[in-house]
């Protein structure tokens, strides 16, 4: 298997053009659930920025970032998360099942993250450093907010259009403060850690939303199941400006199953590049996230399908779906 690369250039033309990009993304996400995109619309100087800032704000003490602290439990999901406190799983429970909680935390996940999402979004309220703390970082973090909506926007309009789709038919669910940005920091840890499963990077996974627009630097690390080969996982190598955009399991169950959530985890970096020092310490690791959700209480239900294919899945809102996976991962 291969993660396909599509090149976004022409996404702007008319014609056949315009419809081979909306197609080759569709079949990329029915067969793999990764794609590549190459020159889409978010600008390589703006990207460069947001790394300099995710940078800038985790190496500022460990009581600075503690001012704007993740909120106790699942259901708001902004602000700092410190090492340890977030577990990624698979897990769904409509109830808090203590146990299952207990078992899934002996492994804890060695990273470091902050969570951002719209300004106007009431029920999800932004924790901010002080600005004396970060002078400058929530203006631009708000800007990036938005030009991330807007190109993570085009790409569920092509996957509109490759489903033979009205092109807002996906996108007109996103109102865009439902969504959110993930800095994410992997620190050095020793591989031998990784390698003994006494703690883990990001474990396997499949991510909530419609799509997730992901930005990484060069030190690698992420890898994508093979949805034909369960349990064979193959490297999502790093390329520089390129979105690496996946199906979430909203838009899968949306689309009646014909797009693919595909599982995913952050482990090792590659053999060549993986280990600096004596102590065989992994390499820091940087990454940014957009996750695009449709509006908490929109309804998403199975698009008709064209071969008349009945729905195999209860409509459900996003804010239900939510509770479900929240609840087990703090």
């Amino acid at each position: 298997m291969a993660i396909p690369i599509v090149d976004f250039a022409n996404w702007k033309s008319e014609g056949s053009n315009r419809r081979q990009v909306a197609q080759d993304i569709v079949t990329a996400c029915r067969k793999v659930g990764f794609v590549y995109i190459i020159n889409h619309s978010l600008h390589e100087v703006l990207l460069e920025e947001a790394f300099q800032w995710s940078q800038r704000f985790f190496d500022l003490p460990q009581e600075e970032k503690l001012k704007a602290p993740h909120p106790e439990g699942w259901a708001v999901h902004r602000g700092y998360s410190w090492p340890g406190l977030e577990k990624v799983s698979q897990a769904f429970s409509a109830e808090n099942d203590e146990e299952r909680v207990k078992q899934l935390r002996e492994i804890p996940d060695i990273k470091e993250s902050f969570d951002i999402g719209s300004e106007e979004n009431p029920s999800q309220p932004n924790q901010w450093v002080p600005e004396d703390s970060l002078p400058g970082f929530r203006t631009f973090m708000n800007k990036f907010y938005w030009e991330c909506f807007r190109a993570a926007g085009e790409v569920l309009q092509a996957l509109a259009v490759g489903l033979n789709l009205e092109e807002n038919y996906l996108l007109r669910k996103h109102s865009g403060h439902n969504n959110q940005i993930r800095l994410l920091h992997y620190p050095p840890i020793p591989a031998e850690a990784l390698e003994s499963h006494r703690a883990a990077r990001c474990p396997a996974h499949t991510d909530w939303s419609s799509i997730t627009v992901l930005f990484q630097d060069d030190c690698g690390g992420l890898e994508v199941e093979n949805p034909d080969q369960p349990g064979n996982f193959i490297p999502a190598t790093p390329v520089k400006n390129a979105m690496v955009v996946n199906i979430g399991d909203l838009l899968q169950r949306w689309s009646n199953d014909v797009l693919r959530s595909t599982s995913h985890r952050v482990t090792l970096p590659p053999l060549s590049d993986r280990f600096e020092g004596k102590q065989r310490l992994t390499r820091k690791r940087y990454s940014i996230p957009y996750f695009l959700a449709p509006d908490p209480d929109s309804v998403i239900e199975c698009i008709p399908s064209e071969s008349g294919e009945p729905p195999k899945y209860e409509p459900i809102t996003p804010a239900e779906y939510n509770q479900m996976r929240a609840s087990m991962q703090y």
